[in-house]
């Protein structure tokens, strides 16, 4: 009698559909990145970070103490190392023609980075980021000088947040 409508056959169809997608959605290992159950923090807060060679390097390198450990500083005993090396590139995109100057421009704070284990050496991330600051060009001299610095700065934190987030998923993922 189900079978013998049309309406039957289309519930039937709607009913086996609707498990067949709860079945294969069970499967799923979706967690939130900033959960606190997963123990990511700590493994976070076990992250030692390789010395900074740069000005701006080292200005990555504090973002990232600061967002891996929560402020708590570096840790006593790491679990994990990351080998970080950072390059900056400085790019005049709008020029002046009469006097050929650059007015406006755009910082590029890239990073190579290598996540491993302590104790073995095991690889458990790497990867290249970069991130861009756009800045203007002011006439003075040290006026320019300090908008490269705050677009290195602001380049350089927001670089932090995607290494972070990179290193996050990788050790959520163990």
């Amino acid at each position: 009698m189900l079978l013998s409508d049309g309406t039957g056959l289309s519930r039937l169809a709607k009913l086996v559909a609707g498990i067949a997608l709860v079945g294969a959605l069970t499967g799923c290992q979706v967690r939130p990145l900033y959960s606190t159950g997963s123990g990511t923090d700590t493994k976070l807060a076990a992250v030692e970070i390789s010395e900074a060679d740069t000005r701006v390097e080292q200005q990555v390198r504090n973002d990232l103490v600061f967002l891996f450990a929560g402020g708590a500083g570096e840790p006593q005993s790491a679990l994990y190392h990351l080998e970080l090396n950072v390059s900056v590139r400085n790019i005049g995109v709008l020029d002046d023609v009469k006097t050929d100057i650059a007015r406006a421009g755009r910082i590029v704070v890239s990073a190579d980075y290598n996540l491993t284990k302590s104790d073995s050496g095991e690889t458990l991330a790497s990867g290249k980021r970069s991130s861009v600051a756009l800045v203007d060009f002011p006439v003075q001299e040290f006026a320019k000088l300090r908008a490269v610095r705050d677009g290195e700065n602001r380049a350089a934190r927001e670089l932090a947040e995607f290494i972070r987030a990179d290193v996050a998923s990788a050790l959520g993922r163990r």
